[in-house]
């Protein structure tokens, strides 16, 4: 049975049946507040900006959606990522701890801790989905690395890869960061701990883009390595590879996130990886 649903947003209509749109600064926390009155969750889904623009606009946009979590009552649910982790030494599990390598990762894991030192207090609830790196149709086709490669992949070009192509790696299907989402929410054994979002096995860069292009009968993509050496130089001029080469480990080493104890616990599944396939180079295909 679905409830009624509040999207914070630019005030853009979602087209999504009981879902009303508001346009709210998430960023002030007494406006943000009295759109979450009454509500029983209140879901962070917030991305803001580039790399280069998280230490400016993360901190007060999250303490914000935690003081409006506090003052409305509201259980807080943060859709995050694994930077917190850092470099892994194996599969990633909710008992992993926190060891970010770069300010990315360290502001994701500040923010978690600050969120469940206040749930530990006794003063909101609390809890986190983290998921690895989105697929599916209804993602823009410029959203991501995997996006990016999957565009030029589509269009019968050659993609430009970082890191190494051959490392297995973590998707997890943009549904099935909902159903966590959704699953941790409503059930208080969650409340105070972060959950995996589960994903399919994991697939390299050269893998996923092949897969797309064969599901809407390509043939083998062309892939070409963009040295390190390169990103790095870069980075001296552009901020913006600076920051990709803080988050190269994840496809310089095997990259993998383990949703069991989530499926275990809650029912929640990861999408087939075929139907995720088929359905996102369909859609993708289409708005190129």
């Amino acid at each position: 049975m679905g409830s009624a649903c509040e999207f914070s947003s630019a005030g853009r209509a979602t087209g999504i049946p009981g879902v009303d749109s508001v346009a709210v600064d998430a960023s002030a926390p007494d406006a943000l507040t009295v759109q979450a009155s009454g509500a029983e969750t209140l879901y962070n889904c917030a991305n803001p900006g580039s790399y280069t623009e998280w230490e400016r606009l993360w901190p007060p946009l999250a303490a914000s959606i935690l003081t409006a979590a506090e003052r409305s009552g509201a259980v807080l649910v943060t859709a995050s990522n694994l930077y917190g982790y850092g470099p892994p030494d194996g599969p990633m599990t909710r008992e992993t701890p926190l060891r970010p390598s770069d300010h990315k990762g360290e502001l994701r894991a500040r923010m978690w801790q600050e969120a469940l030192a206040v749930h530990e207090a006794g003063r909101v609830r609390v809890t986190e989905a983290r998921a690895s790196d989105y697929i599916g149709p209804t993602l823009p086709v410029s959203s991501g690395l995997l996006a990016m490669y999957a565009k030029a992949t589509l269009a019968g070009k050659t993609a430009s890869v970082f890191g190494d192509p051959d490392q297995p790696h973590a998707w997890t299907a943009i549904d099935d960061v909902a159903a966590t989402l959704a699953a941790v929410g409503r059930d208080e054994k969650a409340w105070g701990s972060a959950w995996i979002v589960p994903s399919a096995p994991p697939r390299s860069a050269r893998q996923v883009p092949r897969a797309l292009g064969e599901s809407v009968g390509m043939g083998e993509p062309r892939l070409r390595k963009i040295p390190t050496w390169t990103l790095r130089v870069g980075g001296f001029a552009l901020p913006i590879l600076r920051e990709v080469t803080g988050a190269l480990y994840q496809f310089e080493r095997p990259y993998i996130a383990d949703g069991t104890e989530t499926t275990e616990r809650f029912g929640v599944d990861a999408t087939e990886w075929e139907e995720t396939i088929a359905s996102t180079a369909r859609a993708w295909r289409a708005r190129l």
